[in-house]
């Protein structure tokens, strides 16, 4: 294999072939102009357009500096990404989405960081390019997510990071089969660091991420890295099983005095299905542990590597009397 280089770019593709050129026009300048050795991973994430055959157009025109490992199918953009820091050589890794968003320009930033001697650069977006909803759902999840689990970080959103290869090999190291990579990395670093970078509108295509996706990787989040959830909702069903015990002392001392009634059965009936409402919503949260447990004892790989495209030094090559590979 090559010498190992300095500084490995791990970029996820998934269905990506709309953006894909402008992608490699400014990212391989952007990287040469940092002055430093450096491999870019792009991990296809089973994607059904062009973009494994563009990915192998570029591989062909800079194969050097280009490794493209190609998924059997989709996995979803963490496990792409952690199939990549699987690959990488460099001392330093970085994160960047293939959409251009995050401008290859700013790796530069976390470059910086990471060679200043943080083992985590973490990042938040400077007057974020997304829809109003996006937005609005990004604070309420951080202020969530802020409050009830050890993660602390601006904007868990922003996929633009540096990682030092000790971080990279810890996050490695973890089984879980549910991942989420930046928060593994915050609670991992010794030493890190958060930054502002910039952030772009989508230079074409369509988001991955929809509004389903989106609940459904926060709620990883939560359950992933903390217990108070199910902590919240048991507290809560202590608290209900006291307001129920107190309102049928209630119904019953008004029964013996006044005698039986009828008005007040709807009143009743509200309360019994809002009380169900939230033994169902418990019920629901508890499942999604369960759930949890369920997955991991499967123990499924997280990712199948189909193939990878690299650079190699042929065993067979002949040598010159000094031994130098021809």
């Amino acid at each position: 294999m090559p010498t190992s280089p300095l500084l490995s770019i791990v970029i996820p593709v998934y269905n990506e072939q709309e953006v894909l050129d402008q992608l490699f026009k400014r990212l391989y300048p952007a990287m040469d102009a940092l002055g430093v050795s450096y491999e870019i991973l792009f991990v296809d994430d089973g994607s059904r357009d062009r973009s494994v055959a563009m990915l192998r157009e570029q591989f062909e025109r800079r194969p050097h500096e280009t490794r493209c490992v190609i998924l059997q199918t989709n996995f979803g953009q963490h496990a792409a990404i952690l199939a990549g820091f699987e690959q990488s050589r460099g001392e330093y890794v970085i994160t960047l989405d293939a959409d251009l968003q995050n401008p290859p320009e700013e790796v530069s930033k976390l470059l910086a960081g990471l060679e200043a001697g943080s083992d985590y650069v973490g990042t938040y977006r400077a007057q974020r390019q997304d829809i109003w909803w996006r937005r609005a759902a990004s604070k309420i999840i951080n202020g969530i997510r802020e409050k009830i689990t050890p993660i602390k970080m601006a904007d868990h959103g922003c996929m633009l990071r540096g990682y030092g290869r000790p971080v990279v090999n810890a996050i490695l190291s973890t089984r879980e089969n549910v991942t989420f990579i930046p928060a593994l990395a915050a609670l991992y670093a010794a030493r890190p660091t958060e930054i502002e970078v910039a952030h772009e509108e989508r230079a074409a295509g369509v988001s991955k991420y929809s509004l389903r996706k989106l609940i459904r990787l926060n709620f990883d989040l939560m359950t992933g890295f903390s217990l108070v959830p199910l902590q919240m909702f048991s507290a809560a069903g202590v608290l209900l099983a006291f307001v129920s015990a107190v309102l049928f002392v209630l119904l019953a001392v008004r029964r013996i005095m006044l005698g039986p009634e009828a008005e007040g059965l709807f009143t009743l009936f509200a309360l019994v299905f809002f009380l169900l409402g939230i033994i169902l919503f418990g019920i629901g949260l508890l499942g999604e542990y369960v759930g949890r447990i369920y997955v991991q004892v499967r123990e499924r790989p997280r990712f199948l590597i189909a193939n990878v495209l690299e650079e190699r030094v042929a065993a067979a090559a002949s040598r010159d009397p000094e031994g130098a590979t021809r």
